[in-house]
Parts: structure tokens; C-alpha cells; sequence
């Protein structure tokens, strides 16, 4: 079982910037793809960002495209997200997942072996 440790969240004000980070706890994993997913009060969980580990190929919901930066770095086994001109809307607490193989397009979260307990991010106006 592949446990999946985000970081990074906090409380920033419109317009600032925030880095999530997402790693595997405890040992090397190779997924096929990586993925942000969020999801805010009384909402349900919607698709941010994803990226294919091993090619690099982003992909991201509409929302976010020009604001927000899936990357992954292949020594740390880490995947980031950079959010850069926040918004109020994009508060929400946002989830690390990882997906072992392809099984179909990275924006449905049935597409996912492992999850992240989530952290928090929050933007005031």
C-alpha cells in the first residue's frame, strides 16, 4: 500500500502564491500519472491538475490553466503543484493521487489506486 503525504496548504491572500508538494511515505513508487483533486465545502471533489509521471504531459481543469503548475521531480518522487494568483473560489482542501497504470483519463478519480488525506488551502478576500 502506497501512502501519499501532501504539504504545503495554508492561509494566503487573493492574488498570492502557494506550493503543494506530494510524496509517497516510505518508499520509491513509479505511477503512470499523478493528480491534484480538490474539493471545497459542501462540494464535491473536482479535478485540478494532472501530470503523466514517466512523460510529463499536463493536464488541467479550466479553472485553474494559466494560474496553477503540475511539475514532478523524478529523484524526489515528489509531484508539486504551484498556484500563483489565487482566488477565494480556490479554497478547498486539495488531495494528492496517484494512479499505477493507465486506465483512462486523469480528470476521473476512479482513475486512482491511493490518496492523500488532503491539505488545506484557504484564500481571503
Amino acid at each position: 500500500q502506497v501512502q501519499l503525504v501532501e504539504s504545503g496548504g495554508g492561509l494566503v491572500q487573493a492574488g498570492g502564491s502557494l506550493r503543494l508538494s506530494c510524496a509517497p511515505s516510505g518508499r520509491t513508487f513509479n505511477p503512470y500519472k499523478m493528480g491534484w483533486f480538490r474539493q471545497a465545502p459542501e462540494k464535491e471533489r473536482e479535478f485540478v491538475a494532472a501530470i503523466m509521471w514517466r512523460v510529463g504531459g499536463t493536464y488541467y481543469t479550466d479553472s485553474v490553466k494559466g494560474r496553477f503548475t503540475i511539475s514532478r521531480d523524478l529523484a524526489k518522487n515528489t509531484v508539486y503543484l504551484q498556484m500563483n494568483s489565487l482566488r477565494p473560489e480556490d479554497t478547498a482542501r486539495y488531495y494528492c493521487a496517484a494512479g499505477r497504470a493507465d486506465y483512462g483519463p486523469g480528470w476521473y478519480e476512479r482513475n486512482y489506486d491511493y490518496w492523500g488525506q488532503g491539505t488545506q488551502v484557504t484564500v481571503s478576500s
